[in-house]
């Protein structure tokens, strides 16, 4: 999503959102491959292994798989049904695209509310994941990654209606 057309402030936030979302991949993948390169060395050379460690590759993993769709929504190199917006006219393929990116928005606010409420359930029960570690909180990527992926389909809706409208919009 071209950030050249739009406020100074909101820009640098989707600037800074951005470089966050690649540090925390970068770092959570570098977490996954060095916790479980040790853990297969701790099981085949001390026959023992890392407390926790099977449940936080998990819970990374999930991290990560969220995190990678955001980053995806980002770079609009998600998986999406465009059989029939491919074959429309400038103009035209812009309202379809438009409509499917309001359809796309709402899913994700629903499924972010979900989430919330998931949390929330969560967090009265005081469950854990493991160790100290709530459950809420590491079920809290679901609601964050849900609404990122929201926010930027209500840009790319903006974006698209204005090619709709026939307004130059860079791309």
């Amino acid at each position: 999503m071209p950030t050249r057309n739009l406020p100074p402030v909101l820009a640098r936030l989707i600037r800074v959102v951005t470089w966050t979302e690649n540090a925390l991949l970068i770092a959570m993948l570098a977490s996954m491959v060095l916790l479980a390169a040790a853990q297969i060395l701790f099981r085949n050379f001390f026959d023992t292994s890392i407390f926790g460690a099977d449940q936080l590759l998990r819970l990374l993993v999930l991290w990560v798989a969220f995190l990678g769709a955001v980053a995806a929504s980002r770079e609009g190199k998600h998986i999406h049904v465009d059989a029939i917006a491919r074959w429309l006219p400038g103009r035209l393929k812009s309202g379809v695209v438009a409509a499917t990116d309001l359809f796309t928005l709402a899913v994700c606010l629903v499924l972010a509310w979900q989430a919330l409420r998931f949390m929330q359930s969560a967090h009265e029960s005081g469950e854990m994941v493991f160790g100290s570690l709530p459950v809420w909180v590491a079920a809290s990527i679901l609601p964050l990654a849900f609404t990122l992926i929201a926010l930027r389909y209500a840009l790319r809706f903006v974006h698209h209606v204005q090619q709709a409208r026939g307004r130059e919009v860079a791309e």
